[in-house]
This record gives C-alpha cells, sequence and structure tokens, in this order.
C-alpha cells in the first residue's frame, strides 16, 4: 500500500473518529422531553413549550355579545415549516385555508370571496388561536403560570400584542399524555370568549 492510499484512510478515520465524538455529545445535550405517567409537572410544561409540530383536530366556540359561531378546524403546525389551519366546518366557507409561513399570512379558496371571509370570520383568520400562538405568548410571559388540578395541567398566560384587547389564555393539559385538551381565550374585558376542544392531536409525530 503506497503511502498516498495510507495517507487517505488516516483522513476518513479522523473524519469518522470526529462525526462519532459531536454526534455523541450532541445527544448526550439535547432534552428529552417523552412524557410518561409519572412525569412532573414542569416536565410537561417543557414538553409542550418545545413541541416541533403537531396535528389537530379542533372545535372553536367563539362567543361575543352578539351571538356564539362553532368551528371544525384541522390545524397543521411545523416549527420549521407552515402553520395551517383548514376549516372544516361550517359548510359554507369549508376548504377555507389560513397559511403562516414566517411573517408571511395567506388565505386559500378560490370559490369565495375572501373580503367577505376576513369581515364575518376574523378570529379565523387570527393565529390566536393555534398552539404555536400559546407557546410564544407563554414563553415571553414573565407572569405566565402553571398549576396542576385533577390530573391536568393548567397553564396559563396573556396575549399582550394589543394592549387595548388583552386575550387571556388559559391551556388545559392531560398530565399521562401531555396532550392538549382544550384552551380557553378572553379579552380583558370578558367581552368576548374562546373555547377550543382538541378532538385529535399527534404532536410531534
Amino acid at each position: 500500500m503506497n503511502k498516498k492510499k495510507i495517507f487517505i484512510i488516516i483522513i476518513l478515520l479522523i473524519i469518522l473518529i470526529i462525526s462519532t465524538f459531536l454526534i455523541f455529545f450532541n445527544n448526550k445535550g439535547a432534552k428529552n422531553y417523552k412524557i410518561g405517567n409519572n412525569s412532573s409537572s414542569q416536565e410537561i410544561v417543557d414538553y409542550i413549550l418545545n413541541i416541533n409540530s403537531y396535528k389537530a383536530i379542533v372545535e372553536i366556540e367563539i362567543n361575543s355579545n352578539k351571538n356564539t359561531n362553532k368551528y371544525k378546524i384541522k390545524q397543521q403546525y411545523s416549527r420549521d415549516g407552515e402553520n395551517i389551519q383548514e376549516v372544516i366546518e361550517p359548510s359554507n366557507i369549508t376548504g377555507v385555508k389560513i397559511i403562516k409561513d414566517g411573517n408571511n399570512l395567506k388565505i386559500e379558496n378560490t370559490n369565495l370571496n375572501l373580503s367577505t371571509v376576513f369581515e364575518k370570520y376574523d378570529y379565523i383568520a387570527d393565529n390566536a388561536l393555534d398552539l404555536e400562538s400559546f407557546i410564544e405568548n407563554y414563553k415571553n410571559d414573565s407572569q405566565a403560570k402553571y398549576d396542576e388540578e385533577n390530573e391536568q395541567i393548567i397553564m396559563k398566560t396573556a396575549d399582550k400584542s394589543n394592549e387595548k384587547n388583552i386575550k387571556n389564555k388559559t391551556l388545559y393539559i392531560e398530565k399521562n399524555t401531555g396532550k392538549p385538551m382544550k384552551m380557553e381565550i378572553k379579552d380583558a374585558n370578558k367581552n368576548s370568549s374562546i373555547y377550543i376542544i382538541y378532538n385529535e392531536v399527534n404532536v410531534n409525530s
């Protein structure tokens, strides 16, 4: 074997050793957010705050001084991709998609007058209804807190992006699974309230 081949083999071995070293220490430093029956409340809160992706079918009830509206929506979130909300019900706006990609917000459905959608269904086009918004609010809220009650973890925060209409948010999580069960959103004056029920949730899948 000539010197050139020996040199190449040595270089490859060095690269292999360095790669193994980096993988080992990256995995060692990575946080494990698996949830089990013995998980603490803090572990579950950390798990929620570090969700990378989720898919869910949610039922939303929006109450105001004037009326009550109900929706069924498919939500899809990826930390590194698009955040999509697709309306399943009511039938007159079925198929409307609200897509958030970074700072860009897009509405998709060529069969509808989109200005009418914004006018009549403004809450649906508001990303305050998704789990990502709750997580960001919680991380940035110095007064955010959580409690444990009846095998549930209850996380509370406030969305202060619009000081005149602060939205107080409460997320209820099943302790055994770490899955969201429902969310309540109320404005500062309690003139409106939103209830979100998570019927089907797949986290980090």
